[in-house]
């Protein structure tokens, strides 16, 4: 695989992880560069490390693998954003202000970016079966991740302050979004 292709993959792999990044920045109060960045070196460790291990898994589990990855990135990211929608509904029911929090846990980030890189996983499994560098391939879509990410928290922090309360709501929106797309392009159906 060429340099190009692999940079090609990379960004490919990094785009869910911006549109969730983009949500989770806007649910922030006014995140900073630290923040942005903690957010992107998570998800972009774990899209990383996801594709070692669906080639390590290889030939033996390939097609169980594939079969099921997109259900559960679904599931999750319903789940994560749903839980997202009803903490913002249940924001903007709330009369008196409430401030919005300074940074996400780390298992809200690590299950978030878990969920948007299982595609990756499967896309490790199919390099197996090529003669790819997988090392440098992975560490690419991990850097391609963390720059996505990281980006999407900062514009998240443009976008948070002009959506008010209802940010929280459009991040689960988001995130299930995402979901469904990656489950729709799985079952055949293309945009």
């Amino acid at each position: 695989m060429t340099f190009i292709a692999t940079l090609i993959l990379a960004l490919g792999m990094s785009m869910d992880a911006f549109a969730a990044a983009l949500g989770k920045g806007a649910t922030l109060h006014r995140p900073g560069f630290k923040e942005a960045l903690r957010t992107g070196l998570i998800f972009g460790s774990i899209e990383a490390l996801t594709p070692l291990i669906g080639w390590a898994l290889g030939l033996a589990a390939s097609r169980y693998i594939m079969a099921w990855d997109h259900w559960v990135a679904f599931i999750l990211l319903a789940f994560l954003g749903g839980r997202m929608m009803m903490e913002g509904f249940r924001q903007t029911a709330v009369a008196e202000p409430c401030e919005a929090p300074q940074s996400h846990g780390f298992m809200v980030l690590a299950t978030t970016a878990v969920a948007t890189s299982l595609d990756a996983l499967a896309v490790g499994v199919g390099l197996a079966f090529l003669q790819v560098n997988i090392i440098t391939t992975a560490l690419t879509i991990g850097a391609a991740t963390t720059v996505m990410a990281t980006t999407g928290v900062l514009v998240g922090r443009f976008i948070g302050p002009i959506l008010g309360k209802w940010a929280e709501v459009l991040g689960g929106v988001v995130l299930i979004a995402v979901g469904s797309t990656i489950l729709l392009q799985h079952l055949g159906y293309t945009a």
